[in-house]
């Protein structure tokens, strides 16, 4: 079971064994750098955590942005007993026995008790059940943290009794600011060591952790730890020395969390507003991190009719051609015709006519209470539908100039009913000029 209380006695911390980045945890909320949105001066988590007037709350952000940080610091100012479990390594049974113990400690010493669940997400539904009656009868007070979007993963009676603080990434100044710390700080963090660390090699260690400080702070002490000290007894950190200790950026990228919806929402977002550069590198995100190209050529198909439409009818065409070309080729040769289909779409007239009159004519459908098919639209050719009057009085537009002719094909409570509005892009252009000739009641309306 990973239960503990948090102890904060540095002259029984053994750092030799411990990660710079754990060592440099902030102790205080005015060592915190970074979340100003919720932690500010005058902000309601800030007066909470002062006050130790502490609610259940969920602590969502992404890796490294300080969850944990904020946990151990609510630990450091509550009077309250404070329990952590891991969701990965924790079950019920571990559940139940810190609520055991909640229980004495209201019982028997007037106090309640924080439990900070790390990785909430991880919890299945019996688990967070589990929680539920004491989080809402307050026997314990929940903290939970996770890197996934707390309305997809925790159960909603949980969330209903927990207020919700979104941590941020951090921003590469904050980031810079922590490194700089740490080589200063001679108590917890490299500040014994004569370093000397290059501009460029700082920068290229703020910008590949990707905002995850645990990175910086890891790939820095590796650097410093690892570098020979020159004639002076200075270790110099160049932007080689840099690259070798954090290696690769870290493409921070969930196939199976909210982090893939928001990626595909950037790229879609981007092809619609007609920017290929943006476009191609959503989707360089999307492969460096290993998302499933057909999800991709599948979600280029929705938007070559959604977005596109009429104004460029080959768009669908294309986008259906990318997607099998991509089905035959598979990666990496079917990047090719991904960022083919990208920069066409991208760079394509658009129009969501045929979308917007699709979704109002199923609504006027739903509603219900229609007429009957018009007797001139009903099907004539099986036997004895003539004498039913099927098709009588229907007028064959072939048999007229330009192939059209008057006459109504919607039932008689919809006759002036336009559900396609043409625009004025591309081919839509042409499609708007030719149905405002033939039909009187469009006129030059375009909604």
């Amino acid at each position: 079971m990973d239960m503990d209380l948090f102890n904060y006695n540095l002259e029984e911390k053994k750092f030799n064994d411990t990660p710079l980045a754990d060592r440099m945890r902030p102790r205080s909320l005015d060592d915190f750098v970074g979340q100003e949105q919720i932690l500010g001066k005058g902000k309601l988590l800030r007066r909470a955590i002062e006050a130790d007037r502490l609610t259940s709350i969920v602590l969502y952000g992404p890796p490294g942005s300080g969850k944990t940080t904020i946990a151990k610091i609510i630990a450091e100012n509550t009077e309250k007993y404070f329990y952590q479990l891991n969701a990965v390594t924790s079950g019920v049974k571990d559940l139940r026995e810190v609520v055991e113990k909640s229980k004495e400690n209201r019982s028997y010493y007037s106090k309640g008790t924080i439990m900070f669940i790390d990785e909430i997400h991880r919890f299945n539904k019996s688990q967070q059940d589990a929680l539920l009656p004491y989080v809402e009868d307050g026997t314990i007070t929940l903290i939970g943290a996770t890197t996934e979007n707390p309305y997809f993963t925790v159960n909603n009676p949980l969330l209903s009794r927990s207020r919700i603080f979104k941590l941020e990434q951090l921003g590469i100044q904050e980031i810079e600011t922590l490194l700089r710390r740490s080589l200063q700080d001679e108590e917890k963090g490299l500040g014994n060591y004569n370093v000397e660390i290059n501009q460029d090699a700082l920068q290229h260690l703020t910008d590949c952790s990707n905002g995850d400080i645990r990175i910086a702070l890891n790939a820095l002490e590796l650097a410093v730890l690892t570098t020979v000290p020159n004639e002076n007894g200075t270790r110099i950190i160049t932007k080689e020395v840099a690259e070798e200790s954090i290696q690769k950026k870290a493409v921070y990228y969930d196939r199976d969390g909210d982090y893939h919806y928001d990626v595909i929402s950037a790229f879609i977002k981007s092809l619609r507003g007609s920017d290929p550069d943006a476009g191609l590198y959503w989707l360089a995100r999307m492969l460096s991190a290993g998302e499933d190209p057909l999800f991709i050529a599948r979600r280029m198909l929705i938007f070559a009719s959604e977005d596109i439409g009429n104004a460029d009818p080959m768009a669908l065409q294309l986008a259906l051609s990318v997607y099998q070309s991509v089905e035959r080729l598979g990666l990496p040769e079917g990047r090719l015709t991904l960022a083919q289909g990208v920069t066409y779409l991208a760079s394509a007239p658009k129009s969501n006519s045929s979308y917007k009159g699709i979704l109002k004519a199923i609504s006027e459908v739903e509603q219900g209470g229609h007429d009957q098919v018009p007797q001139h639209l009903k099907d004539s050719h099986y036997q004895g539908a003539k004498e039913l009057g099927h098709g009588k009085g229907y007028q064959y537009p072939h048999k007229y100039p330009e192939n059209f002719v008057h006459q109504s094909y919607l039932p008689e409570e919809f006759q002036d009913r336009i559900y396609y509005h043409p625009t004025e892009n591309g081919k839509e252009k042409e499609i708007k000029q030719r149905l405002n000739r033939f039909w009187d009641k469009r006129g030059d309306d375009d909604e």
